[in-house]
């Protein structure tokens, strides 16, 4: 992920001047002396939806989150409850430390819109394979291992022992995924996806049984959705991004989530589309995602049934969303480098999620402790 520098007045999204008073006014400590002319920001890309923003010259950097400019999805972008849920994961999982949350819709003193600020976290965001060149193929195993453990922490925690016993209503949560994607996948529709439409309505009568377990669900848990730090041999995952999505409700959604991103590369390279394949790559270290599965397994202390499903949702989802930036990107909407064919993977996921879900009869037993199996 990188920085694309630029002047107060040019920053689509993000008044500088205005965060510089609004800085001075409610947070002083982090304001610093002389904060007004010395205030940069910078929008990082690598994401599709929410904006994002380095800001430097203040006490210490910050980071600045907004709602993507033009067409917003009703559901998606609720930057209080992306602020809540980081706000409430602190010192359980690595998580940037929050400053605050604003409504700026009326004032419109720095972006129009709700915003949040948190502090900057240091490391590196691995979302290209030429990224992995930091670390040693032992250290990216060990980085890869550490992602889902991390992931199996977040899933074992308790929402009512951090204050989010409220953040969302577990009963019936696969069924109103469905239809909730439904809805923006409707919000979205600018031409024939008649491979996402079959997809849709095959995921729709497949829903599994609510499980027994419940838990916070990132949303979109993968290896470009973390910061990465450390000696080459050593990596660590310094903080978990991206939240907007968080809810409670089955954890299998985000572990399925992971799997479709571990071998997506394989779908974009046949798309011709780089922008959302990730750092995972043959050869570079990391493990299968059976052996990753297994380790989740171990750390949550459960067997991880068939993900036939839950891989073909998380196609289906992706799919949804890179239809969102495209029906954005025609309506000159979006901020940033390589939108103009992210539409070309919105098929080729279709289609893979077809195919997951064709495999959930096959009979795959669980992973955990104990057990063997293709459940991954």
């Amino acid at each position: 992920m990188s920085a694309q520098p630029t002047g107060p007045r040019e920053l689509p999204g993000l008044d500088v001047a205005g965060l510089a008073t609004w800085l001075a006014r409610e947070h002083p400590e982090l304001a610093g002396s002389g904060v007004g002319p010395d205030l940069t920001a910078s929008l990082i890309t690598g994401g599709h939806s929410n904006l994002t923003y380095r800001v430097d010259g203040a006490a210490k950097p910050l980071v600045l989150r907004r709602p993507p400019l033009g067409h917003v999805l009703s559901t998606a972008h609720d930057m209080r409850r992306e602020h809540r849920v980081i706000t409430a994961l602190a010192g359980t999982i690595p998580v940037p430390p929050t400053v605050a949350v604003v409504d700026d819709s009326e004032a419109a003193e720095v972006t129009g819109t709700v915003f949040f600020v948190m502090e900057h976290v240091a490391g590196t965001v691995l979302a290209r394979p030429e990224h992995n060149a930091a670390w040693t193929s032992d250290g990216l195993g060990r980085l890869a291992i550490e992602l889902v453990e991390v992931l199996a922490d977040l899933h074992t925690t308790d929402p009512a022992a951090v204050g989010l016993a409220d953040f969302g209503r577990p009963a019936g949560y696969l069924a109103r995924q469905v239809k909730t994607w439904r809805r923006q996948y409707d919000a979205s529709r600018s031409r024939p996806q008649p491979l996402l439409d079959t997809l849709q309505d095959r995921l729709a009568v497949a829903v599994p049984d609510d499980g027994a377990r419940t838990g916070i669900v990132h949303g979109d848990y993968r290896l470009d959705n973390v910061l990465v730090a450390g000696s080459p041999d050593a990596p660590h995952i310094t903080a978990v991004l991206d939240w907007e999505m968080a809810t409670l409700g089955d954890p299998l959604m985000d572990l399925g989530m992971l799997g479709m991103y571990w071998h997506i590369r394989d779908l974009t390279e046949a798309a011709g589309v780089d922008d959302v394949a990730g750092a995972i790559a043959p050869g570079a270290g990391y493990p299968d995602f059976a052996e990753v599965t297994d380790a989740y397994a171990a750390r949550a202390g459960i067997a991880v049934p068939d993900l036939s499903w839950y891989r073909a949702f998380a196609c289906y989802k992706l799919a949804v969303i890179l239809e969102g930036i495209h029906y954005r990107f025609t309506g000159g909407q979006t901020v940033g480098a390589g939108f103009d064919h992210i539409g070309a993977m919105v098929a080729p996921l279709a289609d893979e999620g077809l195919a997951r879900l064709a495999g959930a009869s096959s009979g795959s037993a669980p992973h955990g402790p104990g057990t063997t199996g293709g459940g991954a």
